[in-house]
């Protein structure tokens, strides 16, 4: 199986299942030097685990990290740093009515298609536990970028929007709420929304915004490795995302030029921020932001018709520990996939320049 890598020069490999042993990875490329504080590392694989409240999947998982190599007194050498995530809490028995049967708009099709061997547990590879990686890896690109802000949180759930430009939201709040929105008007009501669909064996889809302050101007690179295309590239690898947009996205196709246009201040910055922090596929230093999309999760507690491998349509009914809506786990992911793209698009501008 290849595509398990992710960067250029800050680099993570990830490993495991949902119900092996462990998951895990190695990070190559992070500078020597940099002090790790390990709370913190701990606390952004907490915001992300799964049992830590009633709206999310109840499966018990301490998803405490030890790191293997790569640290020396708390201090990064410069060495790959690897890491592991024991599973604990594995219930396997919950997904054997599904050994023969493919899930509706689940990976279990074609990944038994593309390697002819699936791991039905819990997705094997394809769950979304494997992102638990991911938020260590993150975790550390924060701390090399410590002058660089990176905030994330839910934006809506179903048809409940946040109905207030970003830079009108109190960013401190948004930990302050199980569904990670920073207004609370409008947590209360996607809380809501979501106990409502759980209750009815459902699941809701939902955004996540994310804005990046305090980028240098100079990121990213021309033609194809554009930071918004990397960036675009970072958040559709996370599971069940379906859309990525930055800036205006697809309200600015409804604009004008002289409507949309960013004109600039004589000091560099621009009077509006329509690009979303980036032009030309080059950071500007005005704040980065973007917007992505999650499905609904697939897993559903009611009755449907599924493919079997026999090639039969047969009736089955989701069992076990599901996210009714993976949104609010997922906001440490969003973070950890953008602290990682902007890591590596650093240390890219460092190698190109001897004045960084």
């Amino acid at each position: 199986m290849a595509g398990n890598s992710f960067g250029k020069l800050f680099k993570l490999t990830t490993y495991g299942e949902s119900h092996g042993k462990a998951i895990g990875g190695i990070i190559d490329g992070c500078p020597s030097g940099i002090k790790l504080d390990f709370e913190a590392i701990q606390e952004e694989l907490n915001r992300r685990k799964p049992g830590q409240s009633k709206i999310v999947t109840q499966r018990k998982e301490p998803d405490t990290v030890e790191f293997h190599s790569g640290i020396f007194e708390g201090v990064t050498t410069g060495t790959p740093i690897g890491f592991v995530i024991h599973n604990t809490n594995q219930k396997s028995k919950d997904y054997s009515h599904i050994k023969d049967v493919y899930r509706p708009s689940h990976a279990d099709y074609t990944y038994d298609k593309k390697y002819g061997v699936r791991d039905y547990r819990g997705g094997g590879r394809s769950s979304a536990r494997e992102t638990a990686s991911r938020v260590v890896a993150g975790a550390i690109a924060k701390q090399m970028l410590s002058n660089i802000k990176i905030n994330a949180f839910t934006s809506s759930v179903g048809e409940i929007f946040i109905d207030k430009p970003y830079q009108d939201l109190d960013f401190s709040k948004i930990e302050s709420n199980v569904i990670r929105c920073p207004d609370e008007a409008t947590a209360e009501k996607m809380i809501s929304k979501i106990e409502e669909i759980k209750k009815q064996g459902d699941t809701i889809g939902g955004t996540i915004t994310c804005v990046i302050q305090n980028v240098p101007v100079g990121l990213g690179e021309p033609v194809f490795d554009k930071l918004h295309a990397e960036l675009g590239k970072a958040m559709l690898s996370i599971n069940a995302v379906k859309g990525f947009e930055y800036g205006s996205g697809f309200c600015g196709a409804k604009m004008k030029g002289s409507e949309h246009n960013d004109l600039f201040n004589v000091n560099g910055t621009t009077k509006t921020n329509l690009s979303g922090g980036i032009q030309g596929g080059i950071s500007n230093g005005m704040d980065i932001y973007f917007r992505v999309a999650f499905k609904p999760v697939a897993t559903v507690i009611q009755k449907q018709d599924a493919l079997n491998s026999s090639g039969e349509i047969v009736e089955m009914q989701g069992k076990g520990r599901h996210d009714p809506c993976v949104v609010p786990r997922a906001v440490p992911i969003v973070e950890a996939m953008a602290a990682l793209v902007i890591a590596d698009n650093v240390l890219l501008r460092r190698q190109e320049s001897r004045d960084w």
